[in-house]
């Protein structure tokens, strides 16, 4: 249940406070089985089938480690411009908590397998904010909650609780930044932005979907301000598991706003963890935050020290493919766009469509035209993302390539991407059930023109005088009458042969 807590705004906040910011990013891992034993990690499955005395941490059952969920730990570490360590080891973290069933979370403490790193992301205006990254580390997720019978499914009112470990030991990847400073009011959008980046990375190393919605990727907001020329951190709020791009913007600036109500009323923050609520973009507290030595962590015992070598390193850093900013700069030096437009087609989720649009023929212009005008309008519409729309990049570039013919012209064409839309077929099926090819009977479109004029004497007289710009309400009337399926350009010229005016 939310309360009602006292907001400055957010142009006071920042009149006499810095915001400073860290950033942990958990990345379930897409491997086929856990991190330390065969089990399977397929989503969807019964509850507590997908379990096994490893992961169950019953006594006598010792882990192994996954391979892959090591090599995917390096990936992502050598993307982020880490170091990756010679030698580590995991660790034990010890906390009591019913969806971990061994009471203890193996992870890694002090000797992470990455550390030391950056990630460069772009702002909405173009503008390049480098964030450090203190470490990535491997470790595994707990089982799942579900609290029963109380109006907010979480544990506070509910009648009882089910637990299911089916994703106990699932591969995660936490990657931690330094502390964020020098964003001052742009702090929220950097924090967005960090996000949105760093899930780019993750699905171009192909180690994760990195899918916000189902989990598979979740940020932990750590907030703290101080006043304007003092050097000392405040005291930390961890907003936890939040899990979209904009939930990320609005809690890091619903905690600048609440904390410097807190600070300006002389009052004192409390290190602590909470809850971010989607339907009110407010924040509310979860409980005391733990400090390291109360997870009181020792190496695991069970697991030999992870030491992968150089030569496995650099193997992999040979394979890493071009990643997300490096191609972005790419495309858009190859389409020829402003940084601006280039972020609008990220936001509009349109990168990647438009990208196979041009690979299934289609030059770039005229993808990025149908992706970012009439489909972008069709997708608001139905509230649905571009890629879950029903038409594919190949029917895009299909479209282009009856315009580019001269079958097509744009208001045909988007009567075409309408009917693909609407399952109709595919483009070619669609103009053909719709009857919607251009008019390019020279014979049909004399007899439209001559009709036109015949029937508007009076702007025929007008275009003869010398103004050509009448010419237009002729050009309509014959694109009336062809139902729109005549080619202006050329209706045009025909009205002006035959009213015996030049263009110049």
């Amino acid at each position: 249940m939310t309360t009602t807590t006292d907001l400055v705004s957010y142009e006071d906040a920042l009149a006499s406070y810095d915001p400073v910011m860290g950033l942990e990013v958990h990345v379930e891992l897409g491997t086929k089985t856990k991190m330390f034993c065969g089990c399977s990690t397929a989503l969807g499955q019964d509850a507590n089938t997908q379990t096994c005395p490893v992961c169950l941490g019953l006594p006598g059952a010792l882990p192994v480690v996954n391979a892959t969920g090591v090599e995917s730990a390096i990936k992502i570490g050598l993307a982020l411009n880490c170091e990756i360590a010679e030698w580590c080891r995991f660790a034990r973290k010890n906390y009591f908590y019913p969806d971990m069933p061994k009471n203890f979370q193996t992870s890694q403490y002090d000797e992470p397998i990455a550390f030391n790193g950056y990630l460069d992301v772009q702002l909405e205006d173009g503008e390049t904010f480098r964030v450090e990254i203190e470490r990535a580390h491997m470790e595994e997720d707990t089982g799942k909650s579900t609290h029963v019978g109380g109006a907010t499914g979480r544990i506070h009112g509910a009648s009882h609780s089910l637990l299911d470990y089916n994703r106990a030991g699932i591969p995660l990847i936490e990657i931690v930044t330094k502390p964020i400073v020098g964003a001052g009011d742009r702090a929220p959008e950097v924090a967005k932005a960090y996000v949105r980046e760093l899930r780019e990375v993750i699905r171009a190393l192909g180690v994760s979907e990195a899918r916000m919605e189902m989990g598979q990727m979740r940020c932990d907001v750590n907030l703290s301000l101080r006043p304007h020329g003092t050097e000392k951190f405040g005291t930390r709020s961890e907003t936890k598991n939040v899990n979209s791009l904009r939930s990320v913007e609005r809690a890091a600036r619903y905690e600048i706003q609440r904390h410097a109500a807190v600070l300006s009323g002389g009052g004192t923050i409390i290190q602590e963890t909470r809850h971010f609520h989607e339907d009110t973009g407010s924040t509310t507290s979860g409980r005391v935050k733990e400090e390291a030595e109360d997870y009181r962590y020792f190496p695991e015992p069970d697991l030999v020290p992870v030491a992968p070598s150089r030569e496995w390193v650099e193997e992999i850093r040979a394979g890493l493919p071009e990643l997300p900013l490096v191609r972005r700069n790419r495309l858009r030096e190859e389409w020829g766009v402003s940084a601006t437009d280039m972020q609008a087609i990220l936001n509009a989720g349109a990168l990647e469509p438009i990208v196979a649009t041009i690979e299934a023929g289609a030059d770039a212009a005229s993808a990025r035209k149908w992706w970012m005008g009439e489909l972008a309008r069709s997708a608001n519409e139905s509230g649905k993302a571009l890629d879950e729309l029903a038409i594919t990049p190949a029917q895009v570039a299909r479209v282009t390539e009856l315009v580019a013919k001269g079958d097509l012209n744009d208001k045909l064409a988007r009567q075409v991407i309408e009917g693909v839309l609407a399952g109709e077929g595919t483009p070619d099926e669609v103009v053909d059930k719709r009857g919607l090819k251009v008019v390019s009977d020279e014979g049909a479109l004399t007899t439209a023109v001559e009709e036109a004029i015949a029937g508007n004497p009076a702007i025929a007289d007008k275009i003869r005088g010398g103004k050509v710009a009448a010419a237009g309400a002729l050009v309509g009337a014959v694109m009336k009458a062809t139902r729109g399926q005549a080619d202006a350009a050329r209706v045009k010229e025909l009205i002006l042969e035959k009213l015996g005016v030049s263009e110049g």
